[in-house]
């Protein structure tokens, strides 16, 4: 995930306690969200950010923030850099693509990259034509013009398998890119009718990362800054420190940050918060009530509230024996009681939601519907699914197969006291139905390269969720994409299918349809929870906060967040 969103490209890979998701605790400010948003809910209420026009802010200063990991792949396009920490560090420096969103999801082109984006169908072919700022330009010099584009698409149309990316997205469907009038009119056609246009170009590759070893390895313990465009630069990475430290970019041809730096700092969850009681960081999560509790009455503080971009819990490798099973998977999703670990996450912090039931969609969205698997959940109920699969209990009383025991670990990642709570229960639920399921304990730190090396059975983690589920179902259920590497030619063609629907209520009607059909078949993915975004900020800090589809990491503009003057 290289631009500040990407909604439109894939979506990222987050543990369910994210550090970069939550917070609260101080004096309350903005609306106060106890309960999770249905259609047709007031969106309003899930955004609180201090707004400030950036010409009322104090010039200059510095805001410092945490990460729960920092690289150590930063290539966010690639497979072991798909994080949503990820995201979070490049948004400030690396803006390159062609759109912007509001809060509700809406996008339009981003005119600092794409002053004008069209498309016109004719015989069911379409060509998309796209005029590029004359002044957008890489870091090192390169302009961003009609090889960037041919570039982004050579990389991650999914022809060479030898490049590591995430999913192929939109980008199967184009049929050339090449230059109109000038390298800065980019006409792109395609095979099929793509939508949403926003489906392509959500963030741009630079020319020279053009071969799978730049791609894969180039960005490993390297950020390859010169090779980003946005409003800040990267002035030092410190790999001792496990800090980054941004500056203002002298070439950023838009809107003059208000800030003069941002630092970002790899911490977990209990060093972040003493360092923001210590007035070391600006602003921290505390997504579960230990941390809610050693914040609230911190000083110089304020709670920012609204809706977490999330859907996940159950995140299952099934390449990993015995998670190769479907069975097992099945009875995974059997066993776990969702409301009881639901009140786990929660405890303490005046939220409450119904079970999540896509990994797409979150339920205020007009599109949504539920499409968890199972219907009949519980101990006994789990145990009728291996059951019926031959699987018989053993003298220690775990069913087994074939003298193959249902047993496995679910990863923790960091040391949230909740998140450790919400492990174990869930692994007492799964032990109630005969598995033998150990805890792997983790840093945040490993998250990235856990996840992207697949080294886990379950992990308690999921993905950031946007307006649209059309890129989001080929991610996740395309057998030739999806990282479980399961699907059928049958599902396929109906992914296939879906690009080209351009009525937007049909498309996501359809792509619901698949994962309802997906998930009753393979049971990969499971919705758990999708939770509050509850931020613990410092007095001041303006356009900052939780902002649903404006941004990923709670800030809507870089450019315009800073410091409120003093009075």
């Amino acid at each position: 995930m290289k631009n500040r969103t990407k909604i439109g490209g894939v979506t990222a890979v987050v543990t369910a306690l994210a550090l970069t998701a939550c917070g609260a605790g101080g004096k309350a400010a903005g609306p106060e969200t106890a309960t999770g948003q249905a259609a047709g809910g007031d969106l309003a209420k899930l955004v609180s950010i201090n707004a400030k026009d950036a010409k009322d802010l104090e010039p200059g200063g510095t805001v410092t923030l945490a990460l729960g990991s920092i690289g150590p792949n930063f290539n966010g396009s690639s497979s072991n850099g798909n994080s949503a920490d990820n995201s979070a560090l490049h948004a400030p420096m690396d803006q390159s693509g062609c759109w912007t969103y509001d809060f509700d999801g809406t996008a339009s082109a981003d005119k600092n990259f794409c002053e004008d984006v069209k498309s016109e169908i004719k015989d069911g072919k379409q060509t998309i034509t796209i005029k590029v700022n004359e002044k957008a330009i890489y870091n090192d010099g390169t302009p961003i013009d009609v090889r960037t584009f041919e570039n982004t698409w050579n990389m991650l149309k999914g022809e060479n398998k030898d490049i590591d990316i995430v999913s192929s997205g939109a980008y199967e469907f184009v049929d050339s890119v090449r230059a109109g009038a000038n390298d800065k009119e980019v006409l792109i056609t395609t095979t099929q009718p793509v939508y949403p246009l926003d489906s392509l170009f959500a963030g741009f590759i630079h020319p020279k990362v053009n071969n799978p070893e730049i791609f894969n390895n180039g960005f490993v313990g390297e950020l390859h800054p010169e090779w980003m465009a946005g409003p800040f630069k990267l002035d030092k990475y410190d790999r001792a420190a496990k800090t980054v430290t941004l500056v203002q970019n002298e070439q950023w041809w838009g809107n003059k940050p208000v800030l003069d730096k941002v630092v970002f700092r790899q911490l977990e969850s209990s060093a972040a918060i003493a360092a923001f009681k210590n007035g070391e960081i600006d602003a921290v999560s505390a997504n579960s009530v230990t941390p809610y509790k050693q914040l609230e009455g911190t000083s110089n503080s304020e709670v920012r509230r609204g809706q977490r971009l999330f859907a996940g819990g159950l995140n299952l490798n099934a390449q990993k024996a015995p998670l190769t099973d479907v069975a097992i998977r099945k009875a995974i999703f059997t066993a776990a009681d969702r409301e009881a670990l639901r009140k786990v996450r929660f405890n303490g912090l005046n939220w409450e939601e119904t079970s999540p039931g896509s990994m797409m969609l979150l339920p205020f969205s007009k599109y949504y519907q539920d499409n968890y698997p199972v219907q009949e959940t519980g101990a006994d109920a789990a145990k009728k699914v291996l059951a019926d699969a031959g699987y018989t209990a053993n003298a220690a009383g775990v069913m087994e197969k074939d003298g193959v025991p249902a047993a496995f670990t679910i990863s923790n990642f960091g040391d949230d006291p909740t998140g450790l709570a919400f492990t174990v229960t869930l692994q007492k639920q799964l032990q109630a139905a005969g598995m033998d399921v150990g805890i792997d304990q983790r840093a945040s730190a490993d998250f990235g390269k856990v996840m992207g090396s697949r080294d886990f059975f379950l992990s308690l983690s999921g993905y950031t969720v946007g307006p649209d589920a059309t890129a989001a179902v080929k991610q996740f259920y395309d057998s030739n994409t999806n990282e479980n590497q399961l699907g059928d030619a049958e599902l396929d063609a109906e992914i296939k299918k879906l690009s080209a629907i351009a009525d937007d209520a049909e498309r996501n009607k359809a792509a619901m349809e698949v994962e309802k059909k997906y998930l009753a078949k393979y049971f990969s993915l499971g919705a758990v929870m999708s939770g509050p975004q509850i931020s613990f900020v410092r007095t001041g800090l303006a356009n900052y906060g939780p902002s649903l589809f404006k941004s990923l990491f709670q800030v809507p503009d870089w450019t315009t967040i800073g410091w409120e003057k003093k009075q």
